[in-house]
C-alpha cells in the first residue's frame, strides 16, 4: 500500500487514495505488537494525518487530545473535505456517517483566499478513530480516550507509546519535549519548532532520551531530491552558487495589529491552554483556526508552513549547514504582532568540502526571482504562472522545478538530464509517505529517521533565522552558529528563545 497521500489527494472528495487493510487483505499484526500511539492537537493537520495512520496494520490509535472540544471552524482544501474523507476511509456503509459533522459552509480568510469550513477537536477525533475500529469488527468500539490536557494523557494513558503533536507551533516544543522526557517516541508537525532556543533543545533532549523522532516531512526522502543531488553531483549546471525558493503563502492575514476588541470565548474551548506558553490575551476570532499561523507569538508565517518542506530538500540536496548572515526586506509590517504580507529574505551558507557558498533568496507574498533567460516558450510561460517552485543557479546551468522539486528541468537542454514522469510520491508535502514510515521503523529499532529532530534541527535554525529577519526588515543578521548568538544585533538575540509563559517553560 502506497500510504502517501499529497494535502489535495487526501481531501478531495473524488481523489481519495487511503483505502482500508482489509480490502487489500494487509497482514493481521497482534495487538501485542501494534505500536499504540496519541495524537495531541486535532485541527485540520491533526485529523489528516491520524486519518493517514489509521489504516496501518503495526498501528493502533488509543488516544486524542485537544484544548477544544469539537467545532467546525476549521480551514479544509476542497468543501466538506474532511468529513468526505472521513467516510471514505471508513468505507462502505457509513456514506453518511456523521452528517452532524458537515460543513457549516465557506469563510473568506482574505480577499484573496476563501475555504470550506470543517470538523475539528478531540470528540469529533475521537468518533472517527472508534468508528473506524468498530468499521473493522462485529459490534461497537469503544478504546479510544480523549483527553483536554496533554500532560494528563501522558501521566495516565496506559501502554502508550508514541505521540503525534499536531498543535499550533508555538505548543509543539513545550509538548515533545514533555513526551520525550516520559520516554515516548514524538512525531512532530512541522514546524519542528517555534524559536531556535526550542529546535536546539528538542535535538537535545532527543539525544539524551535516545527515543524516535521525527516530522512529516518527505523532502530528504523523495526521489525529486534524489535526481536533482544526482544531476548536480554529475555537475549538469555546475557549481550551485544561488538558489531562489518563492511561495504563494500566506493565504491567512498577516502585516495587521493585534485586534482590540475581546469576543466571549466559544464553548468546549480552554482558551487560556490554547495561549499556552505564549503572551497572554484576550480571545479574538482573529487568532484561530488557521490564522494563527501569521502571529508570530503562535505561528512561524509563511516560512514555518512552507519553507520547512522545501528547505529540508535543498540542505540535503547541497549539504547545507546553518546560514552565515540573514537580511530580509518586507512590506509594511507589525513585526512584533504578524508576521509581513510579503518579503525577500536572503540567506547566505558556508562552502563546504569543496562547494563553494550558496546564496539562497526565499520569497513570499507572490513574489518570486526574476524569470531565467533560455527557458523554452512553454518553460517560460509555466515559470510566469507558478506561483511556487525553486531555481537552481550554478556556473553553467539552472534547474527549475516546483516548489519540493517536482518536474525538474535542466537548462540548457541536455537529454542526459530528464526526469521520469512524474509519480505519487514526488511530492514533499502530504500526510503520508516515507517521512512517516522511517519515523515508525526507528521505533521498532531501525535507523533514525531523515527527518529526526538531531537532523532537521539546523534545517529549522536556517528558517527560523528567516522568520526572525522578516521581524528586524533591513538588517543584515551576522549568525554564529556554534555559539547560537547573532554577533551583531542584540535586539535579534532577544527572539532567539523569547521567554514562556509559566508552567509552560521548558
Amino acid at each position: 500500500m502506497d500510504h502517501t497521500v499529497s494535502r489535495r489527494a487526501l481531501l478531495g472528495a473524488g481523489a481519495f487514495t487511503i483505502v482500508p487493510r482489509h480490502v487489500l487483505g494487509a497482514p493481521f499484526i497482534p495487538p501485542s505488537d501494534r505500536i499504540n500511539i496519541a495524537t495531541i492537537g486535532l485541527g485540520r493537520q491533526g485529523e489528516a494525518v491520524t486519518m493517514a495512520l489509521l489504516p496501518r496494520p503495526e498501528v493502533q490509535l488509543v488516544a486524542v487530545c485537544d484544548v477544544n472540544r469539537g467545532s467546525k471552524d476549521y480551514l479544509e482544501y476542497n468543501d466538506n473535505a474532511l468529513l468526505t474523507a472521513s467516510r471514505h476511509l471508513l468505507g462502505a456503509g457509513y456514506e453518511k456517517w456523521a452528517e452532524d459533522l458537515a460543513s457549516p459552509g465557506r469563510a473568506q480568510f482574505t480577499s484573496e483566499f476563501s475555504s470550506s469550513l470543517g470538523m475539528g477537536g478531540r470528540e469529533p477525533a475521537k468518533r472517527l478513530v472508534e468508528a473506524y475500529y468498530a468499521s473493522r469488527k462485529e459490534g461497537s468500539y469503544k478504546g479510544c480516550t480523549a483527553y483536554a490536557d496533554y500532560r494528563e494523557l501522558l501521566d495516565r494513558q496506559n501502554g502508550l507509546d508514541p505521540v503525534y503533536v499536531a498543535t499550533p507551533d508555538h505548543w509543539h516544543a513545550t509538548i515533545s519535549i514533555a513526551a520525550m522526557r516520559k520516554n515516548k517516541a514524538v512525531l512532530c508537525q512541522k514546524p519542528m519548532a517555534h524559536s531556535i532556543g526550542e529546535a536546539r533543545r528538542m535535538a537535545q533532549v532527543a539525544r539524551e532520551t535516545k527515543v524516535a523522532t521525527g516530522l512529516p516531512v518527505n523532502n530528504p526522502s523523495t526521489e525529486n531530491t534524489r535526481l536533482i543531488a544526482s544531476w548536480i553531483a554529475d555537475g549538469a549546471i555546475g557549481p550551485v552558487r544561488e538558489v531562489h525558493n518563492w511561495s504563494a503563502r500566506p493565504y491567512w492575514p498577516q502585516g495587521i495589529p493585534r485586534p482590540k476588541e475581546v469576543q466571549p470565548v466559544p464553548d468546549g474551548l480552554n482558551w487560556d491552554m490554547w495561549v499556552g506558553p505564549a503572551r497572554e490575551r484576550p480571545f479574538n476570532k482573529a487568532y484561530l483556526p488557521f490564522v494563527w499561523r501569521g502571529w508570530v507569538d503562535f505561528g512561524c508565517g509563511s516560512f514555518g508552513d512552507m519553507g520547512c518542506y522545501s528547505f529540508a530538500g535543498v540542505f540535503k540536496i547541497l549539504d547545507l549547514t546553518p546560514p552565515t548572515a540573514v537580511e530580509a526586506s518586507t512590506s509594511e509590517s507589525f513585526a512584533d504582532e504578524t508576521y509581513p504580507k510579503s518579503s525577500i529574505v536572503r540567506l547566505d551558507y558556508p562552502a563546504k568540502n569543496g562547494r563553494p557558498a550558496v546564496k539562497m533568496n526565499w520569497y513570499d507574498g507572490h513574489l518570486k526571482p526574476a524569470r531565467p533567460a533560455g527557458l523554452s516558450a512553454a518553460d517560460a510561460r509555466r515559470f510566469g504562472h507558478n506561483e511556487e517552485g525553486i531555481l537552481y543557479v550554478g556556473d553553467k546551468g539552472l534547474i527549475v522545478a516546483g516548489f519540493n522539486g517536482d518536474q525538474p528541468k535542466v537548462y540548457p537542454e541536455n537529454p542526459k538530464y530528464t526526469a521520469p514522469a512524474p509519480s505519487r510520491r514526488g511530492g514533499g508535502g502530504g500526510e503520508g509517505g516515507p517521512a512517516i514510515d522511517q519515523w515508525l521503523a526507528s521505533i521498532k529499532g531501525g535507523p533514525a529517521s531523515l527527518t529526526s529532530f538531531e537532523v532537521q534541527s539546523p534545517v529549522t535554525e536556517a528558517f527560523l533565522l528567516g522568520c526572525m529577519a522578516q521581524r528586524l526588515p533591513g538588517q543584515r543578521l551576522e549568525w554564529d552558529s556554534a555559539a547560537g548568538r547573532v554577533a551583531n544585533n542584540e535586539k535579534a538575540n532577544a527572539l532567539l528563545d523569547p521567554p514562556a509563559r509559566n508552567p509552560y517553560r521548558i
